[in-house]
């Protein structure tokens, strides 16, 4: 995949940027892996908005993804195609039994390409292991947390992971945090990483461009009004975080929670699969 720029024909089409679709085949997606996507737009169950700043953006179906194949299961890439709602490309395969699935599309899959599931499947990229046959070293994406629940960790574009060790029932998987966490064997992986790996170098370039996205304007709590955020208020011109009488004060959320340095984890018994946290890691 390579990145499209633009003529400066504007002050938003200077900086922009965007993916070129090269790798996709198809543009009609499979219509019984579709779903209509219910917007929440920030909301829970009872209306109140949770997380800020998302609404609008253009409308898109959920395309079905297969996070846990069975095993035994030999299919081949019939498409590459773009999904709407993440960041890699997925992959349109039939397996040996006439089923359709989508998958997240590997770094390098092509069409025509055989996907194989179980233990004994060749260390390829784009097969699905546990993680008890998949050689210490190797590239892996698409990991399991706990068997039988389907793929949670690296699943966004461009990402990997490295199996380092195997101890007991247990692997050490470098996730691309720089966390190394422990995976029980019987976790499976996919072998290779996640495609679309120059995502990241796309600058958005345009504010209606992220509307288009569903997602809304943030505003700086340093501008509102000491009764809309506590590093609101002051006497007119610049001023610190808190401003007026708190100016100077640790920077907080808008509803008083300190941030930066202040720990707010809770559940400390998810940390006990972590062999090295990802902070660790920034400080080598």
């Amino acid at each position: 995949m390579a990145i499209k720029t633009y003529n400066p024909t504007s002050p938003a089409r200077r900086g922009m940027t965007s993916q070129d679709f090269d790798g996709i085949t198809t543009k009609k997606p499979l219509k019984s892996l579709l779903a209509v996507k219910i917007r929440g737009n920030g909301r829970n169950n009872q209306g109140r908005i949770t997380v800020r700043h998302k609404g609008g953006g253009a409308k898109k179906f959920y395309r079905i993804v297969d996070f846990r194949m069975e095993a035994g299961l030999t299919a081949t890439v019939e498409q590459i195609e773009y999904d709407p709602n993440r960041s890699a490309r997925i992959a349109r395969i039939k397996d040996n039994n006439g089923k359709y699935h989508y998958i997240l599309a590997a770094n390098g899959m092509r069409v025509g390409q055989v996907i194989k599931s179980g233990d004994d499947a060749p260390i390829e990229t784009g097969n699905l292991l546990s993680l008890k046959a998949i050689p210490t070293g190797s590239t892996i994406y698409e990991i399991e947390m706990t068997p039988g629940s389907g793929a949670k960790m690296v699943r966004s574009a461009g990402n990997s992971a490295q199996l380092l060790a195997k101890d007991g029932d247990y692997a050490q998987v470098r996730l691309p945090s720089g966390e190394v966490r422990l995976v029980h064997l019987t976790c499976t992986a996919r072998i290779g990483g996640v495609g679309n790996i120059k995502h990241q170098n796309i600058k958005i370039g345009s504010a209606g461009r992220n509307r288009r996205k569903g997602i809304r304007p943030s505003v700086r709590g340093v501008v509102m009004n000491a009764v809309d955020h506590p590093h609101g208020g002051g006497d007119g011109g610049r001023h610190g975080i808190g401003g007026g009488k708190n100016h100077g004060t640790s920077p907080k959320t808008p509803w008083g929670q300190k941030t930066l340095g202040f720990k707010t984890r809770r559940r400390k018994g998810t940390s006990q699969f972590i062999v090295r946290s990802r902070h660790q890691a920034k400080r080598r």
